[in-house]
């Protein structure tokens, strides 16, 4: 062999290594996984790709995503084994173990497992600043962009107009879609649920000034009162650069679930990963912030993964659900 061939041949291994993980020494873990995580533009999306990139470093195995409409089919997913991992909103994971909302159709979905908390997603109802709605009341009847089908938004957007009385055609389609169709004029509005600061939002902000359409106290109280699982949510002022005031709401918690059948040393190491770089999740998204331990407390009914429950350990909040 020639010294060219030695050399480029020590060059290409260590480049090889860093495109191909090294298998992991548990024999029981897959060769890889998927998160499934919604549509691009949107919060899930940016925080997937990020945290697939530092799993397949620190596991070991390749951890690819799947873009999708969200929650309800990211829940789906998991239970035809399609992938492993899976991001929710508490309110619609709550939906599918009990079979009760109408994409369910009555299936309970008991295959997903609670891996780790993520983040708050706070609804915001958002127009064009020159010539949008100021209040919620102006909103009845106007073209409002909601998301994916299967997303928060799209699930949620529904009940939450019908308990402030107000009717109001909805428009589907990826968030990078509707923020175009909204600054074009084609759409009045858009209702969004999301981690904040949302992509696709700030993408719209940099070019057009919006308006934040805010919520009366005694909205929110009706609102939490009609939809249980909503809490109360604050947008901190200057989180967008039309938000000078602290954005009152409310929201719904998100959590990362896994298959029950992942194996629970897998689980445990993704768990560990994600608190352990905790600097360079915030780098994916600042809606990271509040990936920490202490915020397991925002899940009251679903299971805990058996490999949670071994990072967590014995340390229980009233309420929380840690085994079947």
């Amino acid at each position: 062999m020639s010294s060219v061939a030695v050399m480029l041949g020590a060059l290409l291994v260590p480049l090889l290594a860093l495109g191909t993980p090294a298998r992991s020494a548990e024999p029981d873990w897959p060769d890889a996984i998927t998160i499934a995580t919604a549509s691009p533009g949107g919060t899930y999306f940016a925080y997937g790709e990020g945290l697939a990139k530092i799993l397949t470093r620190v596991l070991g195995i390749r951890v690819a995503t799947r873009p999708t409409e969200g929650p309800s089919e990211n829940i789906r997913l998991i239970e035809d084994g399609q992938a492993q991992i899976g991001f929710v909103t508490m309110g619609v994971a709550q939906q599918g173990w009990n079979g009760m909302g109408d994409w369910t159709q009555g299936k309970q979905y008991r295959a997903m497992r609670a891996l780790f908390p993520m983040y708050d997603t706070p609804f915001h109802f958002i127009v064009m600043q020159d010539k949008g709605a100021h209040s919620s009341s102006e909103l009845a009847g106007k073209r409002l962009g909601v998301g994916p089908q299967g997303g928060t938004s799209a699930t949620y957007t529904p009940k939450l107009l019908a308990t402030l009385k107000l009717d109001a055609p909805l428009s589907y389609g990826t968030w990078a879609d509707l923020t175009m169709r909204l600054a074009e004029g084609e759409l009045d509005g858009l209702v969004v649920a999301a981690g904040v600061p949302f992509p696709a939002v700030a993408e719209l902000e940099a070019k057009n000034k919006v308006r934040y359409v805010p919520l009366t106290p005694d909205q929110i109280l009706s609102l939490r009162l009609a939809i249980p699982e909503l809490n109360a949510s604050l947008i901190p002022a200057g989180t967008y650069p039309s938000l000078m005031y602290g954005y009152e709401t409310v929201g719904l918690y998100n959590f990362a679930v896994a298959r029950l059948d992942l194996p629970a040393s897998l689980a445990y190491e993704i768990v560990k990963g994600v608190f352990d770089h905790h600097e360079e999740m915030l780098e994916v998204h600042p809606a990271a912030a509040s990936t920490v331990p202490k915020n397991f407390v925002h899940n009251t009914f679903l299971p805990y993964h058996d490999g949670s429950i071994r990072y967590y350990g014995n340390t229980v909040a009233p309420g929380v659900v840690l085994g079947d």
